[in-house]
């Protein structure tokens, strides 16, 4: 049976007809039959001609992929002539041709198979009449050669296309030697393409208007395999020069190497740069720009190699301040990286051109703040008078930037437990009916944890693990038995720290129910995927595994071991994710991952990583920025014009289109679900307070005892205040993202409570309080 075929070229995906064979024997036997029966079970189309006339005339009529030549005799035709006489057709240029030779004896020598490629052979077969040699032949032709020129032929569309484009189009080897340009290349550039085909491009005349490190810029993009996007000066074969918009693109090819460098040039519109703000014109000559406006002439010119200074003194020379110009850092060919935040220096240089003085002022003043790295994370006043939210912010948004030598801190791994003696479930239907009956409750947002974590003995995580999995489907997502699963939850609530007051097994199985609960939103739902939901919950799951009870500055300033694996940057959070990967991979009991496929695979893990990486608090207001501005702040604007319009909105339907969207509601609902402590019914607030502060006293105690710098002294166990503590938290942290998570998720209960334990922190703050309730409320 015949059929199509689909092959796949780059992004082109062809249709390959069914394979046509000719046959060119001058009698019938054994070895012609052979291919025959061959070509009928390998559902080719086969044709035989028995002259050197017919078989030219058969060629020429159907332009078969393979022809098979007799080269046994030439008693009847002399097969290397029939070969060039097909050769020389422009139709053979995609065919594969076949030499049928005799057998050779033992004691002869083989003969060379360079006459037979020089006469346009490509290949020999040894004579062998069995069908199933003749089959596997054809078929390996099929799929090496045959597909092989079938791409190739595709081509020729490729250039079709080339040749018509209206971009000046350039190809390049590795090595910039030039191997192809369009005709609008030779249009714009005024050469002919035989006169750059096999030049380098060094060879070429340069213009002298581009600054001296471009070109190393530029390759310094291509040799790291990213594209470079530009402006750029050159020079045409009159010798002037021209403003060119470029495109350079490095094509990985055999090896994962830089085998072809493709440009795509159009002439630099000078419009470009008005349509976002107006600006006189300049011309570039030498080192500096000179500009030409309308109103007054330049006097003060900046070297365009010098940044853009802050003037803070309004003090100083004013007269010469109201003459001076601001040089446009824009300018020097729309910068070399066109990144987003260079396009806004970009634009705020050009504004300052035509800006009064003050506006310009300004202006520097703000691209001073634009050139930290640091955009997202807020900036606490020196004077600030509150003690609590400067400890705080300093211990969870810095990596520990102090350390002090000779002081190791390093924690055991308990990669190497026996879990036997941990009481689990069978199924997830073999529970005690104590602990099922708790988690009868468990999609509720007032389900109380800490009652699991007493039934279990502080054991919590397989249990809700085993539940809250079965109701998401993650078994069934991920092939694997039940059995598999409750190996897996076995193993990474074993590497968490009992001993740890805060972030133990207990805080996994919060943070898992908090996040379960948020996938259940409709929003929520509506904007992820299966997979999104999966990788959700592992993440959250391990998000903790194996935490020492210490943050990262405190590791970082012992000098540990982790802190060193991973160069002061989120330590905590890349030792989480790569333990958990080690544990889950390294037993194939527990191995979750292990009947995946490998794309999926990829998708899952990228996904959690980049999640749990989300949960490290130094980016914390980067994070949320980004949702309100990406998330939060579109969806208003659409809910507020479908409103307008009577209809209903459906926010959520474009969310799925945009990946990074999706990325971004991933990272904040970890984030939510990590820190949901004072969002939870009071009584779990208050006892969530309580294991924070204790493990916050035990890390004071020991940076004290060791010598080291203290990451947060107001966590001194005999003169904390909790209530402040806690209150710092809410205001600096939580009010805004929830706020902000809230307005995405419709999260009233979740408020609710933020409101009635914000109220409760600040009235024992105001009665100054350092404990977590009054003595009365025992009575209340």
């Amino acid at each position: 049976q015949t059929s199509t075929t689909e092959v796949q070229i780059g992004p082109m995906r062809l249709t390959q007809d069914p394979i046509q064979v000719l046959l060119i024997f001058a009698k019938e036997d054994n070895q012609s039959d052979g291919f025959w029966w061959a070509c009928d079970r390998a559902g080719y189309r086969c044709n035989i001609a028995r002259t050197p006339e017919s078989a030219l005339e058969c060629f020429l009529d159907k332009h078969q992929e393979i022809i098979v030549i007799d080269h046994r005799n030439s008693r009847y035709f002399d097969a290397e002539d029939i070969c060039r006489s097909i050769r020389a057709t422009k139709p053979s240029e995609h065919t594969v041709i076949l030499a049928v030779v005799p057998h050779t004896s033992a004691d002869q020598e083989e003969t060379s198979v360079l006459p037979l490629l020089n006469a346009g052979f490509d290949r020999q077969f040894m004579e062998n009449s069995s069908i199933t040699a003749c089959y596997n032949e054809l078929v390996q032709i099929e799929h090496g050669e045959v597909r092989s020129q079938f791409k190739l032929r595709a081509c020729n569309a490729v250039f079709t296309a080339l040749d018509h484009c209206q971009e000046a189009i350039e190809i390049t080897s590795e090595d910039h030697v030039i191997q192809y340009v369009n005709p609008a290349f030779e249009q714009m550039m005024g050469y002919h393409k035989g006169e750059l085909v096999g030049k380098e491009l060094t060879e070429l005349p340069k213009s002298d208007k581009n600054c001296a490190d471009l070109l190393d810029t530029i390759n310094t993009f291509i040799k790291k395999g990213k594209e470079w996007q530009g402006v750029y000066y050159a020079r045409r074969k009159s010798g002037d020069s021209i403003q060119q918009h470029v495109k350079i693109t490095p094509v990985i090819g055999q090896g994962g190497k830089i085998r072809h460098v493709v440009s795509l040039k159009r002439l630099h519109d000078a419009n470009e740069n008005n349509k976002q703000v107006s600006y006189h014109e300049e011309k570039y000559t030498g080192d500096n720009y000179q500009s030409e406006s309308h109103s007054f002439k330049c006097k003060n010119r900046r070297k365009d190699s010098i940044d853009v200074k802050s003037i803070t003194s309004q003090s100083s020379d004013a007269p010469g301040l109201q003459t001076r110009r601001y040089s446009s850092m824009a300018r020097i060919h729309s910068m070399t990286i066109e990144a987003p935040i260079t396009k806004v220096i970009n634009i705020i240089n050009a504004a300052q051109e035509n800006s009064p003085i003050t506006v310009a002022e300004a202006l520097d003043r703000v691209l001073e703040i634009l050139r930290t790295t640091e955009l997202y994370s807020p900036q606490l006043g020196t004077k600030d008078e509150d003690p609590h939210t400067n400890d705080l912010v300093g211990g969870l948004m810095t990596d520990g930037l102090r350390r002090l030598s000779g002081n190791e801190y390093v924690f055991s791994k308990n990669m190497n437990l026996s879990h036997s003696h941990l009481s689990v479930p069978n199924t997830i239907n073999d529970v005690p009916p104590c602990i099922a009956q708790l988690l009868d409750n468990e999609e509720s947002w007032d389900f109380n944890i800490f009652e699991l974590e007493a039934v279990t003995n502080k054991r919590p995580l397989v249990h809700l693990g085993l539940k809250v999995f079965a109701r998401f489907g993650v078994s069934e997502f991920l092939n694997c038995s039940e059995a598999t699963l409750r190996a897996w939850l076995q193993v990474i609530e074993a590497n968490y720290h009992s001993s740890n007051s805060y972030h133990n097994s207990t805080h996994a199985a919060d943070v898992l129910h908090a996040t379960a609960f948020f996938l259940g939103k409709e929003r929520v739902k509506g904007s992820l995927d299966h997979l999104d939901e999966v990788a959700a919950l592992i993440a959250a799951t391990i998000h903790d595994v194996d935490h020492p009870g210490r943050t990262n500055s405190f590791l970082c300033n012992a000098g540990s071991e982790l802190a060193v694996l991973y160069n002061d940057t989120a330590v905590l959070e890349s030792h989480h994710t790569a333990l958990a990967f080690q544990l889950t991979t390294k037993d194939s009991k527990c191995n979750i991952f292990k009947n995946i496929d490998r794309n999926h695979y990829r998708t899952l893990r990228q996904a959690i990583i980049d999640m749990v990486l989300a949960t490290e608090m130094t980016k914390h207001f980067e994070h949320v920025n980004k949702f309100v501005n990406s998330i939060n702040k579109p969806m208003a604007s659409e809910e507020t014009s479908s409103h307008s319009e009577g209809s209903n909105c459906e926010c959520t339907a474009n969310i799925k289109n945009f990946p990074d969207n999706q990325t971004l509601i991933k990272r904040m609902m970890i984030k939510c679900a990590d820190v949901a402590n004072p969002c939870r019914p009071l009584e779990l607030c208050i006892e969530w307070a309580g294991r924070i502060s204790e493990e916050y006293f035990a890390q004071t105690d020991e940076e004290k005892r060791q010598g080291l710098p203290v990451v947060m002294p107001v966590f001194d166990r005999n003169t904390c205040s909790i209530p402040k503590s806690q209150i710092s938290f809410i205001d600096y942290f939580i009010t805004d993202m929830f706020d902000a998570w809230d307005a995405f998720a419709h999260l009233p209960v979740l408020m609710q409570h933020l409101a009635n334990n914000y109220k409760h922190w600040k009235t024992l703050d105001e009665l100054k309080c350092k404990s977590l309730r009054l003595p009365s409320e025992n009575n209340n």
